[in-house]
């Protein structure tokens, strides 16, 4: 099967397309032929060597989640799984692939109405921000600043902070372009990347970005404000942190770190599952930057290191269903009304 690696970690340069073995379907197994790749935030990290560890090697295949077809399952795992289009989480690695396995615990059917190619979307990017908003004890009526909400998490957590009745939902974004396309999904205001115009405090701060800038953030939160910071594209926060806290001692201010990981995959799975139905009925939007073909993986990296990316670009499959238009070449990305999701045109001129 074809596969991107990584040669050389760094530079997108470093990436190429390969053939490799078809990986082995082991017990609590499923083996999928993916039709769409998630390109998202921690694999670029991981390509950069941001993110270090034992089994990253050169020869790694980067990408997290894939959504296609069931096509063979291992020892344990109920045979009906067989044949069924689902989402996968398959690990820090693996998905770049023609093939790909997952943990069956770590697999989501998918709904009727709802493409592979907005699961590849949604999948780990809302289920963040759903949990991050609950991490952060979020209620009805308080004021939420999402932090770096061009990306897929950011774009999801406007979206569910607004359906769940938050009193103002503001963003940090790098032009008023992207901040007057999160203002049709639910922010109230857009501030730029520093956090200005400085109009207010906020009961919560979901923090996608972290950096050195994240003490300043601290200081844009409402007495027992929450900041929960659910990833470091900007780098790890500076030393300063705890120091800034307590120079608001008596604010009651908090700032938390927050990964899926620490929530059990029976729940992942429901609050998966419930937000694919909930896209598949209009009610949450997919934001396609792209589709590129699995040999443009180095160029969906280059775009997302340049800041280009405005939502999510995912990589198509070789394996196409019949009822999915065949998005192998680039698209342009758009805002279609009427429709759950942001998407430009397949190869094909079709919309979507």
């Amino acid at each position: 099967m074809r596969a991107v690696v990584i040669h050389e970690f760094g530079d997108p340069s470093g990436m190429a397309v390969v053939e490799v073995p078809t990986p082995a379907t082991g017990p609590g197994q499923v083996l999928i032929a993916t039709e769409a790749i998630g390109v998202g935030g921690v694999d670029a990290v991981i390509r950069r060597g941001t993110i270090r560890r034992t089994d990253f090697g050169p020869g790694l295949i980067p990408g997290s989640e894939v959504a296609g077809t069931v096509v063979a399952v291992g020892d344990g795992v109920d045979p009906s799984w067989k044949d069924r289009q689902v989402w996968a989480f398959t690990g820090m690695s693996g998905g770049y692939a023609e093939m790909a396995v997952a943990a069956v615990e770590d697999i989501t059917a998918l709904p009727s109405g709802l493409s592979s190619i907005e699961a590849a979307t949604l999948g780990s990017a809302a289920t963040v921000a759903h949990f991050a908003l609950r991490h952060a004890h979020f209620s009805a009526g308080e004021s939420v600043l999402v932090r770096g909400a061009g990306g897929s998490i950011g774009i999801a957590a406007v979206q569910i902070a607004a359906r769940a009745g938050a009193g103002a939902v503001a963003v940090t974004t790098s032009s008023q372009s992207r901040g007057d396309r999160l203002r049709e999904l639910g922010a109230t205001n857009v501030l730029n990347r520093t956090g200005g115009p400085a109009e207010a405090a906020y009961d919560v701060i979901i923090d996608i970005a972290g950096g050195p800038d994240v003490p300043d953030f601290i200081d844009r939160l409402a007495a027992n404000g929450r900041l929960v910071l659910v990833g470091a594209v900007a780098g790890m926060p500076t030393m300063d942190v705890g120091a800034r806290l307590l120079q608001s001692f008596q604010q009651s201010r908090s700032l938390a770190t927050f990964s899926l990981d620490s929530i059990p995959a029976a729940q992942r799975g429901q609050a998966r599952s419930e937000q694919f139905e909930a896209s598949a009925r209009g009610d949450l939007r997919a934001v396609i930057h792209d589709v590129l073909p699995l040999d443009q993986a180095a160029e969906a990296h280059r775009r997302m290191d340049a800041g280009e990316v405005f939502g999510r670009i995912v990589l198509a499959g070789e394996h196409q269903p019949a009822d999915q238009p065949d998005s192998r070449g680039s698209t342009t990305a758009g805002s279609w009304p009427g429709t759950r999701s942001e998407y430009g045109r397949s190869a094909h001129g079709r919309q979507r």
